[in-house]
C-alpha cells in the first residue's frame, strides 16, 4: 500500500489573492486539481490523503475532489499551524496497511509519474528518497554584513523539491521524535536526518516549481500546455 499526503495549507498571502495559492486558476484549472490529477492517474498511488486548512475542508471537497471526480482521495483532513504539523496529521489520517508514504506539495503542479515512481523505488529501497535538481546559481555564503565568506561548490549542491518518499514507519517515528524533542524543520527529509538516517537523491525536475509567488504564476501559465500534452502521452 502506497500512500500520497499531498499538502496543501498554504495561504497565498504573497499572492496578493484573495484565496490561498493551491486554488488560484491556471489556464482554466486550479493548482490544487493539476497536482492531484497526477497522483489519481498514478498507477503506483493507492490513495491520496489531502491535507488542507479547516475552514477550507468543505470548499476543497466541493471544488476540487468532486467536481474533478477524483476517487484516489480517501480523506480531506484539517492542516496544522506549520507544514511540519500538517504533515503528521495527514500521516496519521494513512491507510493503517501503508507501507510507503510520498509527500508532495500541493502547489507543484508539475509533477511526473516517472518521478513519483522512481521516488517509491528509492524509498523501499533506501528507506528514504527525495527529488532534486542541481543549483544552477553560484552559491555564496555571507557574512552580517553581507559580505562574501565563500563560494560553495555547485556540484555539491542540491536544490530539494517533492516528492519526498519514505518507509510509512520511518517517517512516522521521524515525526514523533520531532515533536517529543520540539524539532522543527523545513522539510521531511530533515527530520529523518536528525535521526541519524540517510536520504537517497533521485533526479527532479526544472519544470517541478513551487509556486509561491505572483513571477511563479506567469513561469506556471508557460509551463503549463506542454506538460498537460507530454502527460497525455505517458
Amino acid at each position: 500500500m502506497v500512500s500520497a499526503v499531498i499538502v496543501a495549507g498554504g495561504k497565498g498571502e504573497r499572492m496578493g489573492y484573495d484565496i490561498p495559492k493551491q486554488y488560484i486558476n491556471i489556464n482554466g484549472r486550479e493548482i490544487l486539481s493539476i497536482t492531484l490529477d497526477v497522483f489519481e492517474s498514478c498507477e503506483f498511488i493507492d490513495e491520496i490523503i489531502l491535507v488542507v486548512p479547516e475552514n477550507y475542508i468543505d470548499f476543497c471537497l466541493k471544488n476540487i475532489v468532486e467536481k474533478y471526480c477524483f476517487k484516489k482521495v480517501k480523506k480531506i483532513v484539517k492542516g496544522g499551524c506549520s507544514r511540519q504539523e500538517s504533515v503528521y496529521n495527514g500521516l496519521l489520517n494513512c491507510n493503517l496497511h501503508c507501507e510507503v508514504v510520498v509527500i508532495h506539495d500541493g502547489v507543484r503542479p508539475f509533477i511526473n509519474k516517472d518521478i513519483i515512481g522512481k521516488s517509491i523505488e528509492g524509498a523501499k529501497k533506501y528507506g528514504a528518497c527525495a527529488a532534486g535538481v542541481y543549483v544552477k546559481d553560484t552559491i555564496k555564503v555571507i557574512d552580517d554584513e553581507k559580505f562574501i565568506v565563500s563560494t560553495l561548490k555547485r556540484d555539491e549542491l542540491i536544490s530539494i523539491q517533492t516528492p519526498q518518499t519514505f518507509k510509512y514507519d520511518l517517517i512516522l517515528k521521524s515525526h514523533e521524535y520531532a515533536r517529543e524533542n520540539n524539532i522543527n524543520a523545513t522539510d521531511d527529509c530533515a527530520l529523518v536526518e536528525e535521526g541519524g538516517y540517510k536520504v537517497k537523491i533521485i533526479e527532479g525536475s526544472y519544470f517541478n516549481i513551487k509556486i509561491t509567488t505572483v513571477e511563479d504564476i506567469v513561469i506556471a501559465k508557460a509551463i503549463y500546455d506542454s506538460f498537460i500534452n507530454s502527460n497525455k502521452e505517458e
